[in-house]
């Protein structure tokens, strides 16, 4: 399996032990999308488009993202076609992310979470797989409304 990972600023730190954490739990490549140092200020639509990119381009199996609270990442990821990324801070919301909506982003916040609260999320990201059956008719319908081929009625 191939992850791509990526933060901006506040979260290099978290990132980098997250790469380590799957390169050595689970023997995955593990694509760094950067960014290297956390000296610069970055913008993390950039990022999130990065690993958004590798997902879309089937160069990544899942991707990984982390801002400094993880929703403005996890919202610019969104953004891209193709995507499902969850913001989860604890271990059932990202399980149950990955079997009920197939999620194939996961968002965190390097400054809501720690290091291993954050490897334990991830690992239940890791291990889940999608259900299917009466979840995939969700999902059709996700992506219909993401193609705006659906007109949403109140």
């Amino acid at each position: 399996m191939i992850i791509a990972i990526a933060s901006d600023h506040s979260g290099v730190i978290l990132k980098k032990e997250i790469a380590t954490y799957i390169h050595e739990t689970f023997q995955y490549e593990v694509i760094d999308c950067g960014p290297k140092t956390a000296d610069v200020s970055v913008d993390y639509p950039d990022y999130a488009a990065k690993v958004a990119t590798h997902i879309q381009k089937q160069t990544a199996d899942l991707g990984i993202v982390i801002c400094g609270t993880g929703i403005g990442i996890s919202i610019a990821a969104n953004k891209h076609t193709g995507i499902r990324c969850a913001l989860c801070h604890d271990c059932f919301s990202a399980r149950v992310t990955r079997e009920h909506n197939n999620s194939n982003m996961l968002a965190m916040g390097a400054r809501v979470i720690g290091s291993d609260l954050a490897k334990d999320i991830v690992q239940h990201f890791l291990v889940a797989s999608f259900e299917g059956d009466r979840h995939q008719k969700r999902i059709d319908k996700i992506t219909v409304i993401e193609q705006a081929q659906l007109v949403i009625k109140p």
